[in-house]
């Protein structure tokens, strides 16, 4: 058994072992990544919102959880009640606009012009395989809703039971294996400090989009405002490519509401959101680490869809992030302080 004592002394390789243990264990519970990732996230922001309750007002953590998931319970009322036979209303109205200027384009050359050649490349077979596969994507709305479900009642439990799931959880530390759980441990800080945190940014600048776009929509009289702020703000979560991707379904509601004139006002609204996104928001709510070149972002949300599906477009760069944390990859105005999964560097002079 000396070998497994020389393993257990090597932090890179052993913390390596553990990195690829992880890996196949999400590999092979993988049908329940839903539930994996919504519990993450729900937990993950009611212990930020109740941190930020506690540093203004003094009660029982347990009761702001309560309170907190109430009022969530509150607003899933109210929305599947009332907003969502209007959202299926707009939807509706929206698909029944884009096949009346598909059918009817009107006077304008080059309208006519796409839509013969649209005809011309068969795209209604194309149409038709793309709603076969809406329907069947649509089937998996009940289990996404369970999962949805499920994940709130297990972050309301941890939440509640914080504390006692920390102690209990430290019991690992100590067993015969601890030497795992004490690196399940390192990575589960790194998750944390990065995945949760770039995540956060996301939902915000999400947020930030959806009520400068929102608001642009409205002055420009557009129909069906709420399904298409709910269309941006999820887009939206999708890093640089979510903005360009709502461009083309709002371009052609443009072009049916008010004409070209419109559709200039639209993609200069386009423009205006990614630069602030870019510029402004990008580096107030996420670290340096996070700004990637936008041929990277590409790359990662490409192959991350391959992996994870549509939940890869979401959680790809904050996964991303994390291997890079993990790896200490880090910007060139830091000095590295680490070497690959632990172990510290020794700072060279400049003499050296």
């Amino acid at each position: 058994m000396e070998w497994l004592s020389e393993l257990l002394k090597k932090d890179t390789l052993r913390r390596l072992l553990v990195f690829v243990l992880l890996g196949l264990v999400l590999y092979f519970v993988r049908s329940m990544i839903d539930l994996i990732i919504l519990t993450f996230i729900f937990a993950f922001l009611v212990t930020r919102l109740e941190n930020v309750i506690l540093k203004r007002i003094r009660m029982p953590r347990k009761l702001i959880v309560i309170v907190l998931y109430v009022a969530v319970a509150a607003f899933l009322y109210i929305a599947i009640v009332h907003y969502l036979p209007i959202l299926i209303h707009q939807i509706s109205q929206l698909v029944t606009l884009l096949v009346k200027m598909y059918n009817h384009p009107g006077d304008n050359h080059i309208v006519i012009w796409i839509v013969d050649w649209l005809k011309q490349s068969n795209i209604e077979k194309y149409l038709q395989s793309g709603v076969e596969f809406l329907i069947a994507s649509l089937s998996g709305i009940g289990s996404l809703g369970l999962s949805f479900f499920m994940a709130l009642i297990l972050s309301l439990f941890f939440s509640l039971e914080k504390e006692r799931v920390t102690q209990f959880s430290a019991r690992f530390l100590t067993s015969k294996v601890g030497f795992i759980f004490q690196d399940v441990a390192y990575f589960g800080r790194k998750f944390v400090s990065t995945f949760g945190v770039v995540l956060e940014a996301q939902l915000l600048i999400a947020l930030v989009n959806t009520i400068i776009t929102t608001a642009v929509l409205y002055l420009m009289h557009f129909p069906q405002l709420l399904s298409l702020s709910i269309m941006v703000f999820v887009l939206g979560m999708i890093p640089v490519a979510g903005v360009i991707i709502s461009c083309v379904p709002l371009s052609i509601i443009a072009y049916s509401v008010g004409g070209f004139t419109d559709v200039f006002y639209i993609l200069l609204t386009v423009v205006v959101v990614h630069a602030i996104e870019t510029y402004i928001l990008n580096p107030k709510l996420m670290s340096s680490k996070t700004d990637l070149p936008v041929f990277y972002t590409f790359i990662v949300l490409i192959f991350s869809e391959q992996f994870f599906g549509v939940w890869g477009l979401i959680v790809g760069i904050p996964v991303f992030v994390f291997l890079l944390d993990v790896l200490d990859v880090r910007s060139t105005s830091e000095i590295p302080r680490k070497n690959f999964f632990g172990g510290r560097k020794k700072k060279k002079d400049g003499n050296s």
